[in-house]
Formats: C-alpha cells, sequence, structure tokens
C-alpha cells in the first residue's frame, strides 16, 4: 500500500494579504488562497492594521486553500509561517491589544530615529543588533510610543509583532523566532538573546517582551474554535517559521555565496548569505538571523510593487478602467503602455520615495519627485518611469551589497512584480547582471514550507532547497539599455544627495498639516 503524500501549509504573511500555499515534499505548490486586509494611511506617516483582521485572514486562508482541494485534513504534517518584519503592538495584562499593529511602513518615529542617529548611541546598537535605525525598527517605535502615548506605553504588559499575537490567539504563548525578533533591534545578533542595551534605551523590561525560539520551534494543540475554523486536526503541528526576507533568499535557493535574492513585492529587497552575524561600518545594511547558522545581509526598499498600485490609482484611474471593462488585468495593461516608451523615459526620472526610504539612506523624510518633466512627456513616460525609479532604487542597495561581500554570480528574483518581464529586462539593464526568474515566485512562502518540512525532520539541512528550485527564465542586460541607464543613475543618486536637506523641510510641513494622532486608533481584543 503506497503511503499518501504529506503536505505542508504555508502561510505567508505579507503587507497587504495573507497567502496560504499547500507544498508537497518536493516543492511543488498544488494550491494557493490569498486573504486581502487593509493597510490604513489616513495621514503622512502613519501605516497601520486591524490585527485581529489579519489573525483572521490567516485561519481563513488555511480553511479555504482546504476546501479548494482534495486534500484530507490529516495530510497536513504541519503549518509553517513567514511573516513581515518590524511590526510592533501593545498588549494589556488581559491579552487585549492596546493599539493597531504599526506597520514597517509607519514612520511617526523619524524625529526619535534621526535623535538616535544623531546620538551616536544608534551606531553601537546598529552593530550590536544589525537592525539600521530607522523609524521601521520596533526599537525606535518604542521610544516614540513611550513619549507620545505614556498611557499607553505605561499600560502595556508585552510588546509583540503581527506573528506573536497569532500565536498567542491560538496557544496563549507569547513567542517570537530568532529571524522575526532579529528585525526588531531589541535582539544581540551575537548571542540570539534579548540586548540589554537596547531594552534601556526603550525603557522596557526583558519580560514585556516575548520568550526566543528557534525557527523550528512548534506548537501543537489547537483550540476548538480555530479546528472549527480552518478544518485541521487539533494536533497539527504549527511551525513559527522565520521572517519573510531571510525565507525569501531560502525560498528562491539563495544560500551559497556570490548567490542573491531580489524580491519585488509591496516593497522591495537585495540579499545574500553569510555564515555569520555582519555589520556595515556605513550603516546601510541589515543583517537579520535566518536559521541554522545562517544569516541574511542585504537591504530592503519602502517603495516597491506599491508605487505600481499607486499609479493605478492615482495616476493612471482611466487607464485602469479600460482595462477593468475590457477584461484585462490593469498592471499587465500598464506595463503594456509602459513598453512603448524607452529606456531612460526619454530623460524624466522618479525618485520613488512616497513611503520615505529604508537602504541605502535610511531616510523617513524621503519623498517622491519627477524630475526633467517637459511638455514633450506624456503619462505613459511618467509610467515608465516609476517603474524604472523602483528599480534605482534597488540598485543602490545592490551596490553596497556588492562592496561589502562581493559580487552576485547570479540573482534569483521573485516577489509579485517578478511576474512581468519588463520589470525582469529593467532589473537586468540597470544592475548590469543576469537575472533569473525562479518557476515559483513564491519564496517566502516557499521557504516557510521547506523549514516545515526540516523542523519535521523531512529535509535535512538548508541547503536541501536548490533541489526545490528551477530557474524558469533568465534576462542578460542589454548593453545600449545599460548604458542609457549608467548615465541616468548618476544622475538619480546626485538629485537625492542635493534634495535630501529640503526633503527634511517638506516632511515636517506636510506632518503639520495633518496630525499624526488621527490614525492611531483602539483595537478592539478578541482573541477567538
Amino acid at each position: 500500500m503506497n503511503e499518501r503524500k504529506r503536505y505542508v501549509i504555508a502561510a505567508d504573511m505579507g503587507t497587504t494579504s495573507v497567502k496560504a500555499l499547500l507544498v508537497d515534499p518536493e516543492g511543488v505548490i498544488h494550491a494557493a488562497h490569498s486573504v486581502f486586509y487593509p493597510l490604513h494611511t489616513p495621514a503622512p506617516g502613519i501605516a497601520e492594521q486591524d490585527p485581529n483582521r489579519m489573525a483572521d485572514g490567516v485561519l481563513d486562508g488555511i480553511g479555504e486553500l482546504l476546501r479548494k482541494t482534495e486534500v484530507q485534513p490529516e495530510e497536513i504534517l504541519a503549518v509553517s509561517f513567514s511573516t513581515a518584519m518590524h511590526s510592533l503592538m501593545a498588549m494589556d495584562a488581559e491579552g487585549s491589544p492596546l493599539t493597531p499593529l504599526l506597520t514597517w511602513a509607519d514612520s511617526r518615529s523619524a524625529a526619535y530615529a534621526d535623535r538616535l542617529k544623531q546620538s551616536g548611541r544608534g551606531d553601537t546598537l546598529y552593530r550590536r543588533t544589525g537592525t539600521p535605525i530607522h523609524p521601521m525598527s520596533p526599537l525606535v517605535k518604542l521610544l516614540w510610543l513611550r513619549d507620545e502615548n505614556p498611557e499607553i506605553f505605561g499600560k502595556a504588559a508585552k510588546f509583540i509583532g503581527i506573528k506573536e499575537y497569532v500565536f498567542f490567539r491560538l496557544f496563549g504563548k507569547y513567542l517570537v523566532d530568532h529571524s522575526s525578533a532579529s528585525a526588531t533591534g531589541l535582539l544581540h545578533m551575537d548571542t540570539l538573546s534579548w540586548d540589554t542595551m537596547a531594552l534601556e534605551e526603550a525603557a522596557i523590561q526583558e519580560g514585556q517582551l516575548s520568550e526566543l525560539v528557534p525557527p523550528h520551534h512548534c506548537e501543537r494543540g489547537l483550540p476548538d474554535w480555530a479546528v472549527e475554523r480552518t478544518g485541521l486536526p487539533a494536533d497539527t503541528p504549527f511551525v513559527i517559521g522565520a521572517a519573510d526576507g531571510p525565507l525569501a533568499n531560502l525560498g528562491a535557493g539563495a544560500v551559497l555565496p556570490g548567490s542573491w535574492a531580489l524580491t519585488v513585492g509591496t516593497s522591495g529587497a537585495v540579499r545574500t548569505t553569510v555564515k555569520a552575524p555582519l555589520a556595515d561600518p556605513q550603516g546601510r545594511l541589515f543583517c537579520y538571523s535566518l536559521a541554522d547558522g545562517l544569516w541574511v545581509v542585504g537591504g530592503a526598499v519602502n517603495n516597491g510593487g506599491i508605487l505600481f498600485r499607486w499609479t493605478r490609482d492615482v495616476l493612471a484611474t482611466q487607464e485602469a478602467e479600460t482595462a477593468r471593462a475590457s477584461g484585462l488585468d490593469p498592471y499587465d495593461y500598464l506595463t503594456a503602455i509602459a513598453r512603448e516608451v524607452p529606456p531612460g523615459s526619454e530623460g524624466l526620472l522618479f525618485l520613488p520615495y512616497l513611503l520615505g526610504e529604508r537602504s541605502p539612506y535610511w531616510n523617513a523624510n524621503a519623498r517622491g519627485v519627477f524630475f526633467g518633466l517637459t511638455m514633450s512627456h506624456e503619462k505613459k513616460h511618467m509610467i515608465r518611469a516609476v517603474m524604472e525609479g523602483v528599480v534605482y532604487g534597488l540598485d543602490s542597495v545592490a551596490a553596497a551589497l556588492e562592496e561589502m561581500t562581493g559580487g552576485a554570480e547570479e540573482v534569483r528574483v521573485s516577489g509579485g512584480m517578478a511576474k512581468s518581464p519588463l520589470w525582469r529586462q529593467m532589473l537586468a539593464d540597470v544592475l548590469k547582471k543576469p537575472i533569473s526568474l525562479m518557476e515559483s515566485v513564491e519564496s517566502s512562502g516557499l521557504g516557510a514550507a521547506y523549514l516545515g518540512f526540516w523542523a519535521m525532520g523531512e529535509k535535512a539541512g538548508l541547503d536541501g532547497i536548490r533541489e526545490w528550485t528551477h530557474v524558469q527564465e533568465e534576462h542578460q542586460p542589454n548593453p545600449q539599455a545599460s548604458g542609457q541607464y549608467g548615465e541616468l543613475k548618476g544622475i538619480y543618486t546626485r538629485l537625492y544627495q542635493r534634495l535630501e536637506p529640503e526633503f527634511a523641510v517638506i516632511a515636517d510641513y506636510q506632518a503639520r498639516q495633518k496630525p499624526m494622532e488621527e490614525g492611531f486608533t483602539k483595537t478592539s481584543g478578541t482573541k477567538g
């Protein structure tokens, strides 16, 4: 009698959705189901989410995934998690949220990041934790919360991220994996323990943070309401998993020297793996734990595919409606429009900093800019310039990464925007490197699934992920386009440098137009 296949469900919690993937031991994704949730941005600097809606999305995603397949619940070996980094919320002593979830994109703590960097302590903390000093960091968010919302700060029994909240709802325990914890700015990267200097800076106690566990840690014993909602047996192992950035490297098979992973989803990142913690003397790059002695070094940009959504919803609303009326995907339609414009957008540049910027500048005050606009430019030029601006931002990270770790023999791309051949060719032309599209663009989810099999003893080590990954298509740099982009990249970099002082001025003006408190709302504390 043949043994039936056993599957792992990967729950990939992103910024705008959770995607549940059904993955077999060979790395084949048999089914997927996404549940979307809103990102609340009522004023500049605010980027919040409802943690209950996100946690519900995880359970609903798993339940719908099983309902749309012929797989039996007993065939699920484990559920394994990937999660977006840098989120923070406060919990009271009864286990109810005191705040919404502050996401990586929430920049209300920008002034605190600036003061910490200027004090000199910021550089020391970065070298200890591997997390750059920036409003994305939960450490910096805690400084802001302490001073701007002292009543809530004083009531908080715990400060946690979104995956910790999901596990608390399901199992009644506050747990955080080393990978996610290493992106908080509160973990000492050499010892994988909570950093005493960071805790003192934030004025919190170790007991206000979750218990640290390795990424292969699992919990069993789903409550009855979760069994009913997901359809899983109560003893199904839930593997805590890791952060989505490091897992994107794992899922792309970029775990060897000279292999880079580039992800363009809502945001974007360029990363490589190393075998020991590594801090950038200039503070441009992060260093986060993956698992099993591997670390991921790289940089993330705030402004990835979310800018294409902005283009669709604000800049090209008429074109998007035309696409929908014709039964076409608006993104495909806009990409086709961008193809009409030659590389370089005929001298139109776009600084893509609508959400401020992380690597390599770590400047929450940065803002978006169209530069070089003339009467000869049309909307199609602006659409392409937005796409190119995102790629220029990723190239800035790649340059710092190459300086720190050496060149890349391959760049493996994933994420939603990697589905576009035009985006991939832009990346090859701007980075001047071969770009490999993997068979699956779901790198974070696939990494979580592999981690789940590894946690359950089905895989011997993380290097085995290479057997799961296969190149579907490769793009070589076009010398003529690379030449155009090389000239424009210099203008792009100088433009940022010259505008940097003015970014702070305009950000201050914008902050005074809409009080930041508008977005800080109480979140209900539903556990079930």
